[in-house]
């Protein structure tokens, strides 16, 4: 006997967690078309919905530089104190209107200061916009709790000096770190220091890792560098054979390491091949703590709701599978237990119960 076929609107009323998205990769098109208007930065087009499209097309060219290009125009709009308000508040609004109800926002506040803006400024402004955010969703019904992740760029030089601006805030708001940008040829253990310094001081981090590159990136972020969760991690899958878990798939499984897997974003950057064929749903029966996010909403047209409506019709999930993967988020959230436990019982199980 087969389960029934969930409907979009039931999805979209599940309460979701994401732990993987990018504040810089989930811009609304027509405030992208605005900002950029006000401080005179040339866009592809200024029709929103022709620069959704634009950002669409781009994400699914296969070409990873051109992927990557998109950026620029995001990042352009975020160098003023009025663009990081206005974008950070517009990201919580838009989780609270996908059914988020838990959410990690990742940016690198050194990519945002050519408008003089100084690290400090740039990480107090983001949790001012978090805070309007969270203040308008609560207000409307529909509450949502941001976390920020602050991220370092691997293939600079500054992820010691970001490592310290997340101890500094860990109390305003800031729940982690991660390291962000090109995986391949830039390994984890290059920044080291940053992540003696957060284990010192008790921050916990996630690593990007296993998407570009493959286990060698895994094991470096785990057993080098020390990392609580990772990002993508879909090459984990190559230390499994036959179902057989090699020495690090059975550390990621064994320990409750959460994976934040991406699946529209894995498709577009070439770690994966389809949503049917996506290690998602292999890992989640090999009893992994699989984690579903979305990475970048604007660049690649998603949501929660639309990752989990592709799960459920193209890789046969469940109301129950989308449950598990809610749960595991919360569980490996960077907020403290008695917090986890409370959005767990109080939102999350309920929401699912009353769905199923």
């Amino acid at each position: 006997m087969t389960a029934p076929r969930i409907d979009i609107d039931t999805i979209r009323r599940l309460p979701k967690a994401v732990l993987h998205d990018h504040l810089d990769g989930g811009l609304r098109p027509a405030t992208l078309v605005e900002l950029a208007g006000t401080v005179g930065h040339t866009l592809p087009t200024t029709d929103p919905q022709a620069l959704a499209d634009w950002y669409y097309e781009a994400a699914n060219s296969g070409d990873l530089v051109r992927y990557i290009a998109t950026f620029e125009h995001t990042l352009a709009v975020m160098q003023t104190r009025e663009g990081l308000l206005r974008t950070a508040e517009e990201y919580v609004l838009d989780l609270a209107e996908d059914g988020v109800v838990y959410g990690e926002v990742r940016y690198a506040p050194e990519l945002m200061v050519n408008g003089g803006l100084t690290l400090p400024e740039v990480v107090e402004t983001v949790q001012e916009g978090l805070a309007a955010g969270m203040a308008k969703a609560a207000a409307a019904g529909t509450p949502v709790r941001v976390g920020t992740l602050l991220c370092g760029m691997r293939m600079f030089d500054r992820t010691r000096e970001i490592a310290d601006l997340a101890v500094a805030f860990r109390d305003a708001g800031v729940v982690g770190f991660d390291i962000a940008g090109a995986e391949d040829g830039f390994p984890p253990a290059d920044h080291l220091a940053a992540f003696e310094h957060l284990r010192g001081e008790s921050v916990p981090f996630t690593i990007h890792a296993g998407e570009a590159h493959g286990l060698p990136s895994i094991h470096q972020a785990l057993q080098v560098c020390g990392a609580q969760r990772i990002g993508h991690g879909v090459r984990v899958t190559e230390d499994i054979v036959d179902g057989k878990l090699g020495r690090l798939a059975g550390w990621v499984r064994d320990r409750r390491i959460a994976l934040e897997m991406c699946p529209t974003s894995n498709l577009q950057t070439g770690a994966a091949t389809s949503i049917a064929e996506h290690p998602i749903t292999a890992l989640r029966d090999l009893g992994f703590r699989v984690t579903l996010n979305t990475d970048n909403r604007l660049v690649s047209g998603t949501t929660m709701t639309r990752e989990m409506s592709l799960l459920v019709e193209e890789a046969g999930w469940t109301v129950e599978d989308l449950r598990t993967v809610t749960v595991n988020a919360v569980k490996s959230a960077f907020i403290p237990f008695d917090e986890r436990n409370a959005l767990l019982h109080d939102v999350v199980l309920p929401g699912y119960a009353a769905a199923l």
